[in-house]
């Protein structure tokens, strides 16, 4: 074998296997053209001397190296082994949608053979399919394995290649290094023919490819986690951080670690951000910070659905949820959302099933491995259904407890909602409504806005400041109807967690 150098993570995969003499390779993956293309590029650098590289199709029969059919389709998949066992030299057989034909006994039979044949001698048959089947007689001879995703520098080098291919078409491509970075970032968690076709759709829309281009490219993902599990749910209305009112604590931790997300691969593993946890009162805009993270971040936002996952129309719960945390492992960079993380996420044993202690353990070790680059943002109303395990150091970067606004922060937010509405805020005093707003939440000062903006269309006139005022005697806020609770929550949070704004004594 040749020296080890620097390559691809599929091609090390198979590297690895070739290096320890396993003479049949199952390679689950519905790539054909980029495993074939694979096992090229392993002839010509896994070997001192490249080895022949033969592939055989049910429909093409075995072709060698030069395209020349040795065995014809008519022969039949017996008869292309037969050509593998009597074959002498070191060779490459590449053997496509083989699994149909393994339900025969002769065929797992010649397998065997080939088996014995090819062991030492330098003889490598890799069979690949998108079904992975591996009859009984075989799961000792053969390894079954799934070909990686392409990782960031095959996608990289994929998106200069096709950029050789759309020039005939008259599409330019931004070959600028941070544009080819960030296009290689969007494309990750697709296969290549996928990612031709993301960048075929985001050059109908504009002959130039660049940064403009990566929301047509994050398209082709969004409609692939739909079609994969059904439960994850794209995020398209991401909120600039500066539309949060308030949380200046918060948002200094999150401009502190987007630094540290831009650098990426540069970075060790374990100063990588991994997620926050957003814990508080209902209506403090736990939602509208995590939709304000993807922003922040300059990464897609997706949300894992637990309704979805335990209505049982995607299967079992427990396999569904895993098969979405993995899912979204092929999807990074991404930032990914749990919602009411404690309604499905816990290690409450009231399930007679165990169902949610056990998606509680894998949740707990999913948080702990898995890939870099997936930051999860969760959020929890109910606090006290939290188990400690997750909410200690290595889970989460941090707890963050979203608190009351103060009368700032409510000034803040009554003034980013009259903005959004077109409304200039400086004639309307609303310096007026610190004291009548006095406990209120973030969600509660937006529907002052709102009922005030009502009144105003109704009236068909301008609002008014005392549309506003007038709105805050007809809202009863939750810090009154729900005092205790609301207490409750804060007293818990007062040692656990870092509030996102400095602390402020009582309901202010």
């Amino acid at each position: 074998m040749s020296p080890k150098a620097e390559i691809p993570r599929a091609l090390e995969e198979i590297r690895d296997l070739i290096e320890a003499g396993r003479p049949i390779i199952y390679v689950h993956t519905p790539e054909e053209e980029r495993i074939s293309s694979l096992l090229r590029e392993a002839a010509e650098k896994l070997f001192d001397t490249a080895p022949p590289v033969f592939s055989w199709r049910e429909t093409e029969g075995l072709r060698g190296a030069d395209g020349a059919t040795l065995v014809t389709a008519d022969a039949g998949p017996r008869a292309a082994l037969d050509y593998v066992v009597e074959h002498a030299g070191p060779a490459v057989f590449h053997l496509q949608d083989l699994h149909e034909a393994m339900h025969s006994s002769d065929v797992v039979r010649r397998l065997r053979d080939a088996y014995e044949h090819c062991v030492g001698k330098n003889i490598f048959i890799f069979i690949s399919s998108p079904v992975a089947y591996v009859p009984d007689e075989l799961a000792r001879d053969l390894v079954l394995i799934d070909l990686p995703l392409p990782d960031f520098d095959e996608l990289k080098a994929f998106t200069q290649s096709e950029a050789a291919a759309l020039a005939e078409s008259g599409v330019k491509l931004d070959t600028d290094e941070s544009t080819l970075n960030q296009i290689g970032r969007a494309l990750q968690g697709l296969t290549l023919n996928e990612s031709r076709h993301a960048l075929r759709r985001a050059a109908s829309a504009n002959p130039e490819i660049g940064l403009d281009s990566l929301p047509y490219l994050l398209e082709e993902k969004h409609l692939l986690v739909k079609k994969k599990t059904g439960v994850i749910e794209y995020i398209a209305n991401s909120i600039p951080l500066e539309d949060i009112g308030g949380a200046p604590i918060l948002k200094k931790w999150l401009l502190e670690r987007r630094r540290l997300f831009e650098m990426g691969d540069e970075l060790s593993r374990e100063i990588v951000p991994k997620g926050i946890l957003l814990m508080g009162i209902s209506g403090c805009g736990k939602s509208l910070a995590v939709k304000s993270i993807g922003s922040c971040f300059h990464l897609p936002l997706y949300r894992i659905d637990m309704i979805e996952i335990f209505s049982g129309r995607h299967g079992n719960p427990e396999a569904t949820f895993v098969a979405a945390c993995k899912t979204m492992e092929e999807m990074a960079p991404a930032v990914l959302w749990f919602d009411e993380i404690e309604m499905g996420v816990t290690s409450k044993n009231d399930d007679a099933a165990g169902t949610l202690g056990r998606i509680f353990a894998f949740f707990l070790t999913w948080m702990q491995e898995k890939s870099r680059g997936l930051f999860v943002a969760a959020t929890a109303n109910r606090i006290d259904l939290l188990p400690a395990e997750m909410i200690r150091k290595g889970r989460f970067d941090e707890v963050f407890f979203v608190d009351l606004p103060n009368e700032e922060e409510r000034m803040e937010i009554c003034k980013i909602h009259l903005e959004k509405r077109g409304i200039d805020p400086d004639p309307l005093e609303i310096d007026r409504l610190r004291q009548f707003t006095k406990g209120w939440t973030g969600a509660e000062v937006e529907q002052c806005v709102v009922g005030a903006l009502t009144t105003a269309r109704l009236a068909e006139r301008d609002i008014t400041s005392d549309d506003l005022l007038n709105q805050t005697g007809k809202i009863v806020p939750l810090s009154q109807t729900m005092r205790e609770q609301v207490e409750h929550i804060r007293a818990w949070a007062l040692d656990r967690a870092i509030r996102t704004a400095p602390r402020s004594r009582g309901i202010t």
